[in-house]
């Protein structure tokens, strides 16, 4: 006697090699059988997944969810969450080595949402979102203090979180990220760089090389370390001035184990996407990279620092809405897929425990809608395309336990 049988579905694990009708039991919070046909097995409870894509649960590699230490930057865990059909975010860059024991209480432990992070190399984290860049130089970092807090904390700290903006390269070049490097290097997690960004540069006399700061990044980069914002509309990212994706990127993506996550936010731009994709930057995760600053919270007050803030975004996304916009762009559901399943659990070192269905693991799943039609897509550069697909989130189970899709983040379809 299964509690529960998920049947009739689609079931898409790349991990596991499945894409096709199988039902999925669950007993007692696990998966307890996975079979073409359940029809036949007692239950206490069938659901009928008819029509519907049956996944593993869904992991967002990039999330800001330190709610209020991070000021308007950090949401509700459970919003981003099991409420938004996902159930395992990853806090980039959150709590720092000082914060780390608050990210756990306040965070990880009440959220029914498995919350992980990447720790901050600064000692501040993420607090708004970088407002205060004068606090993100070599003296904002203590490498001990740092490696030492994250390898007391490996059930939660899965990776180390710097930051290479063009302003941060003029004030100080690339010593927090060699910091960073060191950091990552000493606790065997890998190193996230965020790309393209600006800060303000008003302290410097000359305006920064957005490509130059990519020639020097790269070679610090390592196998599995990851590269954040493949598809950003600021400079400093992937795209170099002349309009190519910079070789030197395509050399470390291509032979040497750096791997692309989208951290689409307010950066991702369908012109830019396009130009990495034809030359060969396909992504290995798919984090939504959601904010205070680019999703609407759902407080009802106006709040002009939002639009002030270099991290602003006005187009409707969330992690589903970054899945449609990739499979619009041409790339495969399959391929999709793995980037919020498997490949994440690879990355988080945690391939064993989640991001693929097996009998005896967790029952994580995530179930998915694609529906047909005409869906209007933008970007914060202002363009707009059509999708005939869109990949929206039905529920979720998070150790077998079902939770409906009610979040306020998860937008509205837009009929083109």
């Amino acid at each position: 006697m299964h509690d529960m049988i998920i049947e009739n579905g689609t079931l898409i694990d790349p991990a596991a090699g499945r894409n096709g009708r199988f039902d999925v039991a669950i007993t007692q919070g696990k998966i307890s059988a996975i079979e073409p046909d359940l029809s036949k097995a007692q239950a206490s409870k069938r659901i009928d997944a008819a029509g519907q894509v049956v996944i593993p649960g869904m992991i967002d590699t990039h999330a800001h969810v330190y709610q209020y230490v991070t000021g308007k930057f950090g949401l509700n865990a459970d919003m981003v969450g099991v409420q938004s059909g996902v159930t395992t975010i990853v806090d980039q860059g959150g709590p720092s080595c000082m914060t780390i024991g608050g990210f756990r209480h306040y965070v990880a432990e009440p959220s029914t949402t498995r919350s992980l992070c990447f720790i901050s190399c600064y000692l501040v984290g993420g607090l708004e979102g970088h407002l205060y860049p004068d606090l993100y130089g070599p003296g904002g970092v203590n490498k001990e203090h740092t490696i030492k807090v994250a390898l007391e904390n490996l059930d939660m700290v899965r990776g180390i979180k710097a930051h290479a903006e063009i302003g941060g390269q003029s004030r100080w070049g690339l010593d927090v990220i060699k910091i960073g490097k060191e950091i990552s290097r000493e606790t065997k997690l890998p190193l996230y760089i965020h790309l393209g960004q600006l800060w303000p540069t008003a302290d410097s006399a000359e305006i920064p090389d957005a490509d130059e700061l990519i020639r020097e990044l790269t070679p610090l980069m390592e196998p599995g370390d990851i590269m954040a914002h493949p598809f950003t509309r600021h400079p400093g990212g992937f795209v170099s001035s002349t309009g190519e994706v910079h070789p030197i990127l395509l050399e470390a993506v291509h032979n040497h184990g750096v791997r692309v996550d989208v951290g689409h936010g307010s950066h991702f731009s369908f012109e830019v996407a396009r130009i990495a994709l034809d030359a060969g930057i396909l992504p290995h995760t798919l984090g939504a990279d959601m904010h205070g600053y680019n999703v609407t919270v759902p407080s009802g007050k106006a709040d002009g620092d939002r639009e002030a803030n270099p991290f602003f975004g006005v187009a409707p996304f969330n992690l589903t809405i970054a899945m449609t916009e990739l499979l619009h762009l041409g790339v495969g559901l399959e391929d999709i897929i793995a980037m919020v399943t498997s490949n994440p659990a690879s990355m988080l070192g945690m391939e064993d425990e989640i991001g693929s269905l097996q009998v005896g693991r967790p029952a994580d799943i995530s179930v998915l809608a694609i529906d047909s039609g005409r869906f209007l897509l933008s970007d914060n550069s202002g363009a707009e395309e059509v999708s005939d697909k869109l990949i929206r989130p039905l529920y979720c189970l998070k150790d077998g336990i079902h939770h409906d899709v009610t979040s306020p983040l998860v937008p509205e379809a837009i009929a083109a």
